[in-house]
Parts: structure tokens; C-alpha cells; sequence
């Protein structure tokens, strides 16, 4: 037969207390962070997206088809539309990068508490699988001994009925 089984006392004194890792990585950044994190988040919606196509259509459109003393960027260079977008783009690079390293951070830790539960569960599904197969072993012999003394009585009654 196999090891004995761990009982619940034993395997509850093994587990560690489960972690909100979600609480956790919210205390360890700090307020720049929070603001690179809501950014990243905003920037990468279809909402900013449509925003900004919104601006540049209409920016675009008005500097060609307005009358030309109310043009204020004038076509086919769009100057300072490119510089706008371009500052844009500078500021939000490194920015959206922080947010993204932050949100890493925080999946990894994500996957250590995923590890962890899938350790424990793997760990107290074995010890069930242990509890089973002592169970099975005991009713197997119960269920032989069971035999024995059906074919011991029968026996009896048998040499009995012969007597």
C-alpha cells in the first residue's frame, strides 16, 4: 500500500494564507505611477482612438477646404498638425512604456498567486487521490473478508444439511 494520506490538520498547516495580489501591487506604486498606469489604460481605447482620428479628420479638413483667410495650418504641409502629433506622440511613448511595465509587473505577480493555488490544489488533490485509494484497499478487504465468511457459513450450512 501507499504512504499515508496527510491528514486535513496537516494540510491546512501547510497551506500559506491566500494573498490579494491586486491589494498588494496597489500599495507599491506610487502616484506617478497610478498616473502612467490610468494613462496607458485611456490611451489604448477605442474611445482615444477615435478621438484623435475625430481631430486630425476635422484639423485636416478644415485647413484644406476652409476659405483661405481662415486657415490657420495651411495645406499640403500641416505643419503645425505634425508638430502637435509629434509631441503627442514623444510624451505618450515613455509614458504608455511605464504603464506597460507596470501592468507586467502586476501579471507576473498574478502568475506567482496562480502557481501557488495550482501547487496547493495539485498538492490536496493528490492527498484525496491517497485518501481514495486507502478506501478502496479497506473496502476491497472488507469485501473479501465479506467472502470468506459467506463461503465459510455456506460451507457450514452445506455439511450441515448433509449431516
Amino acid at each position: 500500500m501507499q504512504e499515508k494520506p496527510l491528514n486535513f490538520h496537516e494540510l491546512k498547516k501547510l497551506r500559506r494564507p491566500v494573498r490579494s495580489v491586486n491589494m498588494e501591487h496597489q500599495k507599491t506604486l506610487s502616484w506617478l505611477d497610478r498616473l502612467a498606469i490610468w494613462i496607458t489604460e485611456k490611451v489604448g481605447t477605442m474611445g482615444f482612438f477615435v478621438i484623435v482620428f475625430t481631430w486630425t479628420i476635422v484639423w485636416l479638413a478644415w485647413n484644406t477646404l476652409a476659405p483661405s483667410g481662415l486657415r490657420f495650418d495651411p495645406y499640403p504641409a500641416f505643419v503645425f498638425w505634425l508638430f502637435l502629433s509629434n509631441v503627442m506622440q514623444i510624451f505618450l511613448m515613455p509614458l504608455i512604456m511605464v504603464g506597460q511595465n507596470l501592468q507586467g509587473r502586476h501579471a507576473e505577480m498574478r502568475a506567482e498567486a496562480d502557481f501557488d493555488v495550482n501547487t496547493k490544489a495539485e498538492r490536496e488533490i493528490g492527498t484525496i487521490l491517497l485518501h481514495l485509494e486507502n478506501q478502496n484497499f479497506l473496502i476491497l478487504q472488507i469485501l473479501h473478508h465479506l467472502e470468506q465468511k459467506t463461503r465459510t457459513e455456506s460451507h457450514l450450512l452445506s455439511t450441515n444439511k448433509e449431516k
